[in-house]
C-alpha cells in the first residue's frame, strides 16, 4: 500500500469514525463531543454510530445529535456484538481512512489530525494509532484503572504506555486504510471478544504493519466495578482461545500466561490433598504472589496515590484469575468437547 491511499492529490483524505455502542449512555455523549470537537476539518469526516438497538436512552441521545449535526449518522446492529457492528460500518462508511473508536472512548481534540498524519510519515503502514489512556470516574474505577496501567496487572502491552514509538503488533482505536479491508476481509463475526487481535494477526500475515505514536492521544473509561472487571477479564481470556486454536499459536506469550498460572494454581490444589511436598509448594506460592502484589501496590502508588495503590491488591487477582480461568473453561469447551466456535457467545456481554 502506498501513500497515495492516504492523500490523494494533495487533499486531506475523507475519515470515517465506526463507533459500536450498546447501551453507553452513560459514556457516548463525551465520546462523540470529543470527536465532534477535534480540530480536523469538519467537512473531511463522518461519525457513524451503529446501535445494537440500545435500551438506556443511548439510541434517542443519538439520534437527536444526527439531527443537529450531520456528520453523525445512526445505524442499527440487529446482532448488537461488537464485529457485526464494525462490518456494518465499515460497509456504510464513505472514507478513505476508517476510524475504530469505543463508546467508552474520548479522543484527544488533533485525535484524527494525528491518525491521519501518522499514516502519511509512515506509508507503510496499514493501521496507526497511539496509546490508551485508562481512566475513571469513581475511586474504584481509579483503582481498576491504576491496576490496569501497571505491568503487574495486564503486562504492560505497548497500547497501554504512553512512551512507545514504531512498528507494535496491535492497537486500540486505531486508523485503517480502507484498502486493508478490501485485501484481507472484514472481521470475524465467530471472534465475540478477539475481533481486533483476530484482524491484525490477518493484516500482518498478509505484510501489512501497524504504528504506534504517542502524538495521537486518546482515553478509554475503565469498568467502575469489580464485578464488572472480573467478568470483562474473564471474556478477554475465554475468546483468547479461539484466536489461538485458529492460528496455531499465541501472540505473544502474555496471553498464555493466565491459563499457565491457573492450572498451576489447581494443580497445587489438588496435590496438596494428597502430598505433603505439595502442600509446601503451594503455600510457597501462596507466599511468592503476595510479593507480586505487594510490587504491583508499590508501582501503583507511584502512578497513582497512596491510597489508590494500597487498593489495587484487591484488583489484581481479579485479572489474573478471571483472564486464566475464561482461558481454560473455553479450552475445555472448544478443545476437550470439540464444541464449534460459530454462535457461541461464552456469557460474553454486549459491550466492552
Amino acid at each position: 500500500m502506498t501513500s497515495g491511499s492516504v492523500c490523494a492529490g494533495g487533499d486531506l483524505p475523507f475519515v470515517s469514525v465506526i463507533l459500536p455502542v450498546y447501551n453507553e449512555m452513560g459514556y457516548v455523549g463525551p465520546c462523540l463531543e470529543s470527536l465532534l470537537n477535534n480540530t480536523y476539518p469538519a467537512n473531511r469526516y463522518e461519525i457513524l454510530v451503529i446501535d445494537g438497538r440500545s435500551t438506556d436512552g443511548t439510541r434517542e441521545y443519538i439520534e437527536a445529535l444526527a439531527r443537529q449535526d450531520a456528520r453523525v449518522r445512526l445505524i442499527d446492529n440487529p446482532r448488537r456484538f461488537l464485529a457485526p457492528g464494525i462490518n456494518i460500518g465499515i460497509r456504510e462508511a464513505r472514507g478513505e481512512l476508517l476510524t475504530r473508536m469505543d463508546g467508552h472512548g474520548v479522543a484527544a481534540p488533533d485525535f484524527i489530525e494525528r491518525s491521519v498524519e501518522a499514516l502519511r510519515e509512515h506509508p507503510d503502514a496499514w493501521c496507526a494509532g497511539g496509546p490508551v489512556n485508562t481512566v475513571a470516574r469513581s475511586f474504584i474505577g481509579q483503582v481498576i484503572a491504576t491496576a490496569i496501567r501497571v505491568p503487574v496487572g495486564i503486562g504492560g502491552p505497548a497500547y497501554r504506555t504512553g512512551n512507545v514509538e514504531g512498528y507494535v503488533p496491535t492497537v486500540l482505536q486505531g486508523t485503517y486504510r480502507r484498502e486493508v479491508f478490501e485485501r484481507i476481509g472484514l472481521l470475524d463475526e465467530n471472534m465475540i471478544r478477539t475481533e481486533d487481535d483476530d484482524l491484525h494477526i490477518r493484516l500482518h500475515q498478509a505484510g501489512g504493519r501497524i504504528y504506534i505514536t504517542p502524538k495521537v492521544r486518546s482515553d478509554h473509561y475503565a469498568r467502575e466495578s469489580l464485578s464488572k472487571v472480573a467478568r470483562q477479564y474473564y471474556q478477554y481470556g475465554y475468546w483468547r482461545i479461539p484466536i489461538i486454536l485458529k492460528y496455531g499459536k499465541p501472540a505473544t506469550l502474555r496471553q498464555v500466561v493466565p491459563l499457565a498460572f491457573v492450572l498451576s494454581w489447581l494443580a497445587l490444589v489438588v496435590a496438596a490433598l494428597l502430598w505433603r511436598p505439595a502442600l509446601y509448594a503451594l503455600v510457597g506460592l501462596v507466599g511468592v504472589y503476595l510479593l507480586v502484589l505487594l510490587a504491583g501496590a508499590i508501582m501503583a502508588m507511584r502512578k497513582h496515590s497512596f491510597l489508590v495503590g494500597l487498593c489495587t491488591p484487591a484488583v489484581f487477582p481479579l485479572l489474573h484469575f478471571g483472564y486464566g480461568l475464561g482461558s481454560l473453561l473455553a479450552v475445555l469447551r472448544f478443545v476437550v468437547l470439540r464444541k464449534p466456535v460459530a454462535g457461541d457467545q461464552g456469557g460474553t456481554s454486549l459491550t466492552r
